[in-house]
């Protein structure tokens, strides 16, 4: 799917065809969002901008070359946005080409981020003088959907600390819902270290704008804040997790006592009856209510090991 916005008559109008590139200049149009595309419209954007495209593999390696770079009349940018599931976080890669004041995105999912800045262009175009200034707006969008995304899981890890308060299903599956959002905290602080690499390389072009420094400055203002409150929900989780382990050791050390415990209480009267069992001759056996004394005596070595232990305050 290929979606085309351009400037008419002091307003952007939008199309889906590829046919509408032989009435278009470069010049008038600001964006080319490519969704999912077929060979054909990819082909026909490329021949429209006169550039390469990015293709998904490409978006995706991780060498800094590959994730910016510029020629004579191009910048390339790639970078993921994070797609929220039911369990965890997966990242999209999106590439980025901007020829002269046109840019040229490509990815494979919409995007919501996306979504609204489409509709935000048709509505508001005075908004829009460039590529340039669209891109800044799907940075900027996307940084918001980012801090959306921290403050969910900062209410979640919330919530992880009130049921530990509250000594609430401390077990091994708790243990692992915290695991699921260290994990998850880690892929949204690296989508933000991405996204701050890319801003700087862009303030670092010599193709970007001037006029658009400061919202590229306000931008890594915000990344910085929120790297640091990821790194607070991380080192946060890591202590919720030290605290559950800490308290299942806790329960596991509680229950290896009482069966220590048992079995010490256990030992006198065993080793008497261990005495009786021998084929020898010993004391009492040979009154009629010898088992009478026996009894006795092995409830009174248990009551002696439970008074000693008292008094040693060892339960």
């Amino acid at each position: 799917m290929i979606s085309i916005f351009y400037r008419v008559n002091g307003k952007i109008a939008a199309s889906q065809s590829v046919a509408d590139f032989h009435s278009l200049r470069l010049s008038d149009v600001l964006w080319i969002d490519l969704l999912s595309p077929s060979g054909d419209e990819k082909r026909a954007a490329e021949a429209f901008i006169d550039t390469e495209i990015q293709s998904r593999a490409q978006a995706e390696e991780i060498e800094s070359s590959s994730r910016f770079s510029e020629t004579d009349k191009a910048i390339y940018a790639n970078t993921n946005f994070l797609m929220p599931g039911p369990e965890e976080y997966t990242m999209e890669p999106v590439s980025f080409t901007i020829v002269g004041n046109t840019l040229a995105t490509l990815h494979e999912v919409p995007l919501r981020s996306f979504t609204e800045l489409q509709r935000k262009m048709l509505a508001i175009p005075r908004l829009f003088s460039s590529g340039y200034s669209v891109f800044v707006n799907i940075l900027d969008q996307r940084i918001d959907l980012d801090a959306d995304m921290i403050e969910l899981m900062t209410k979640e890890s919330e919530q992880f600390s009130k049921r530990i308060n509250q000594e609430e299903d401390i077990n091994e599956d708790f243990l692992l819902d915290i695991n699921r959002l260290q994990e998850n905290t880690m892929i949204v602080r690296e989508n933000i270290v991405d996204k701050q690499r890319l801003i700087t390389n862009m303030l670092k072009s010599d193709k970007s704008p001037r006029s658009l420094e400061p919202r590229f400055n306000v931008m890594l203002q915000d990344i910085t804040s929120l790297i640091n409150h990821t790194n607070f929900s991380f080192e946060r989780l890591s202590n919720l997790q030290d605290t559950v382990l800490g308290l299942i050791n806790l329960d596991q050390n509680r229950i290896m006592k009482i069966f220590t415990l048992v079995s010490v209480l256990l030992m006198p009267p065993t080793l008497i009856a261990s005495f009786y069992g021998m084929n020898v001759k010993l004391p009492l056996e040979d009154f009629n209510l010898a088992w009478v004394g026996i009894l006795l005596l092995m409830v009174l070595t248990v009551v002696f090991v439970i008074w000693l232990f008292r008094r040693k305050q060892m339960m």
